[in-house]
């Protein structure tokens, strides 16, 4: 029974393999030999053999380049080196290959590169063009330009430094890249024409995924802003994150891939917490921006649990593998108007002074917030305390120092005034207990307030003066937190012992746990007037306090650690300057008590 079921089985597999392969596999045909196809007359070209879409064209075949006229026979960089900047050029396209920051260093100790290198899908470089004409367009990325210098290394420390890029065809294609370095500035001049017989394109220059910083670097803090659109128009700046730069979550004018906006730009760009690349126009402005995802090292695995053991000498940072993670940066194109041609670019730190020599208003890239007017003087301080001291951990130090002195008055005005509230506080209790029964629309509660407010009167005591004073102080105390969140001069700035860098988080986490105990400390000995219930759910602050400030740069957490000190040292001194004298009972007022009411 089963020899005939396999026999059955076999049959059956052998007749489908002869239907299939004839009837429904067509025959291949056999490649004609060299000989016979050379002897054979030229006919019709077949049709294409892939299938276009339904009602598309089919696409022509490409044409052959063009021989070059004007331009070079093998691919060379050729280096810009002036006081701030090292700029590295192909002589493909003409296009930068590399843009780093002498007086800025990279997480290895190089020069920050701020050009983003392994982005994928072949995203363009810097001053790139781009025409109305795909097919130029193509042609201009591949085209070997002739540079104007032939040495590899241009040396434009003490003098200005011109290059240009000239390319020509014989199908009559031209184009033109001029760039003009200074010694000491971030700016490049450029320009560019792009022409093909009588035609005279317009064209749109490409800076590509920026910032290379933010695809380099480690850091995740919370605290550091990532790559963002930037622009400036009709009096303000406008912020966009990359998120919201998608078709489906645009502001502006949609387009395939991304926002578009288009107007008289004061300047447009990318920026991310300490640097910026921006086009400065002479005219109108067409500006294209577009997310691009890219993975870029993580944080360290290591917790904040083992970061302590091993501090302690307890555990091993074996664990300090960095993680992948994926990081949104910005891509923009921008294009001139043709009838103002030019621009100058761009690229560099988020100084106050050197955007200030570009442009007066570049120094809205720093995002100060509502604070900017007095974060601005104390920027201008710190820099100049930092000019005599040479380092920023003991500027910041000096600084706070002479902000609480300057605050001392109206600190220990207040101070005084929550004493004396302190010590009045159980007979305003008292006159509350006796009209705690009546209703609070009841008009003999008017009585309540007149009893305390003579209360008040016969002690000197103001409601108002323990808190004025301290809302006076809280402005110069936040904008000197956006101050040091946004300085840049205190990037890679070190202070001492395992503090190598202000801008980045205590490693040991040492400074947020001390900010935490002393605000603990300033919270208990501090006169309070607020029901015991409060008192309590106040001392979860310094806890919530602390957790913040595990990951904020070391430079805050300084700043508020020693302004706690001083906070402290002064409420030690208030209260031996104030004599402790029991406060008098006041005088009940006639009338009846029963019920709490009084006539």
């Amino acid at each position: 029974m089963d020899e005939r079921r396999i026999l059955l089985a076999v049959f059956l597999m052998f007749v489908f393999f002869y239907v299939y392969s004839t009837f429904i596999v067509k025959p291949v045909p056999r490649p004609r030999t060299p000989q016979a196809a050379s002897n054979a007359q030229p006919a019709a070209p077949p049709a294409a053999v892939q299938t276009a879409p339904q009602g598309a064209e089919a696409s022509p075949a490409p044409r052959p380049p063009a021989a070059t006229v004007v331009g070079e026979r093998a691919e060379r960089t050729i280096t810009i080196d002036t006081r701030v900047v090292r700029a590295v050029f192909t002589n493909r396209g003409g296009e930068l290959v590399s843009w780093r920051l002498k007086q800025y260093f990279d997480d290895k100790k190089q020069p920050l590169e701020l050009v983003t290198k392994d982005v994928p899908g072949g995203a363009p470089r810097p001053f790139t063009l781009r025409t109305e004409d795909p097919e130029v367009t193509a042609r201009l990325d591949e085209a070997l330009f002739q540079a104007s210098d032939e040495s590899s290394v241009v040396d434009g420390t003490k003098r200005p430094v011109h290059l240009a890029f000239d390319y020509q065809d014989e199908a009559g294609l031209r184009a033109h890249k001029d760039f003009v370095f200074e010694p000491g500035s971030y700016i490049v001049q450029f320009d560019a024409t792009v022409s093909q017989g009588d035609r005279t394109f317009n064209p749109t220059m490409v800076w590509g995924p920026g910032l290379g910083d933010a695809a380099t670097s480690a850091e995740t803090s919370r605290y550091l802003q990532k790559p963002e659109a930037i622009f400036f128009r009709d009096g303000s700046v406008q912020r966009v994150p990359a998120t919201t730069l998608t078709p489906d979550k645009c502001q502006g004018a949609r387009t395939d891939t991304g926002c578009a906006w288009e107007s008289d730009f004061r300047f447009a760009g990318v920026d991310d917490h300490y640097f910026v690349s921006a086009v400065l126009p002479k005219g109108k402005l067409r500006v294209d921006y577009q997310p691009v995802a890219v993975q870029v090292p993580g944080p360290s695995s290591q917790g904040l649990w083992e970061t302590v053991l091993a501090a302690l000498g307890l555990g091993s940072p074996a664990s300090t593998t960095p993680k992948i993670a994926t990081t949104e940066l910005v891509s923009y194109t921008a294009k001139v108007s043709h009838t103002t041609p030019g621009m100058r670019v761009f690229a560099g730190p988020k100084d106050f002074d050197v955007l200030a020599a570009a442009d007066p208003q570049m120094v809205r890239v720093i995002n100060f917030g509502m604070f900017s007017m007095l974060a601005v003087p104390l920027l201008r301080a710190l820099k100049s305390i930092n000019g005599y001291v040479g380092n920023y951990g003991w500027s910041i130090i000096i600084l706070t120092i002479l902000i609480n002195a300057a605050m001392f008055p109206l600190r220990h005005k207040s101070m005084v005034s929550m004493k004396k509230m302190q010590k009045i506080q159980p007979l305003v209790k008292a006159i509350q207990d006796r009209y705690s029964k009546l209703k609070a629309t009841d008009p003999a509660r008017q009585k309540m307030n007149v009893e305390v407010m003579g209360l008040y009167k016969e002690h000197g005591v103001n409601p108002a003066s323990g808190c004025l004073p301290m809302l006076l102080t809280m402005p110069v105390l936040f904008a000197f937190y956006a101050m040091l969140g946004q300085a840049i001069e205190v990037r890679g700035a070190p202070f001492a012992l395992w503090l190598r860098d202000l801008s980045r988080y205590d490693p040991y986490y040492v400074l947020p746990v001390l900010m935490g105990l002393t605000m603990l400390w300033q919270q208990k000995m501090t006169p309070s007037s607020v029901d015991p219930a409060q008192q309590k759910m106040m001392m979860f602050m310094p806890i919530m306090f602390t957790f913040f400030f595990l990951w904020a740069p070391s430079g805050l957490a300084l700043y508020f650690l020693l302004s706690n000190l001083l906070a402290i040292g002064q409420q030690y001194v208030t209260n031996n300057l104030i004599a402790p004298a029991p406060a008098r009972a006041p005088r009940p007022t006639g009338g009846r008590r029963g019920k709490g009411n009084t006539e």
